[in-house]
């Protein structure tokens, strides 16, 4: 029988250890992946998933119920990297800081800029998508990197960014209009 993530950490909860082993088993490379990308270095990547699952495991009895543990997961490893990264002073600190004076305007969601499938798509390859993602900043390199590789939704998002849904909107859309741009340099550059 296949279990939900949440019967799964009751399960655990209840005194049952092969549940935890269950959902470490099926987050394992997907965090990893997701770590890799925000660290662009696989012993970090692989120090920052064993630290989040040690995290999850040792917070799991305080994990609200009413949550889906995949949001909860991901904001974990989220918050480890970016420990990892700041540690690192590979990025400045400002870039994880909550912008100061964001305009009202950058909050108001473009719903024809959120349909940016197609858009993502005319990446050519993964060195040109990993070249594009390193150009940006942590927050808004971890809003594409959840929502196009991970599959989660903005609202998602916004819960394991711990921001609100419209400034994850807000930085999407910024990150999508950077993409495109990016795509038309690269495309005025090869007809040249």
């Amino acid at each position: 029988m296949k279990y939900s993530d949440e019967q799964l950490v009751e399960r655990f909860l209840g005194g049952e250890e092969k549940a935890l082993g269950a959902l470490v088993e099926k987050y394992l490379k997907p965090l990893y992946n997701f770590a890799y990308q925000l660290t662009r270095d696989q012993g970090a990547a692989e120090d920052v998933v064993q630290e989040t699952f040690v995290k999850v495991w040792k917070n799991l009895p305080a994990f609200d119920s009413g949550k889906k543990f995949s949001t909860w997961a991901y904001a974990i490893a989220k918050n480890t990297a970016y420990d990892f990264l700041k540690k690192k002073k590979s990025v400045s600190f400002a870039a994880f800081e909550k912008e100061d004076g964001e305009n009202m305007l950058e909050n108001i969601c473009d719903e024809n800029v959120l349909y940016s499938e197609a858009l993502w798509q005319k990446i050519d390859n993964e060195k040109d998508a990993q070249a594009f993602l390193d150009t940006l900043a942590p927050q808004i390199k971890t809003i594409l990197l959840l929502h196009h590789q991970q599959g989660f939704a903005l609202t998602e998002i916004a819960e394991i960014m711990g921001h609100s849904p419209n400034t994850v909107k807000s930085k999407y859309r910024r990150a999508i209009l950077s993409l495109r741009k990016s795509i038309s340099a690269k495309n005025a550059l090869s007809k040249a």
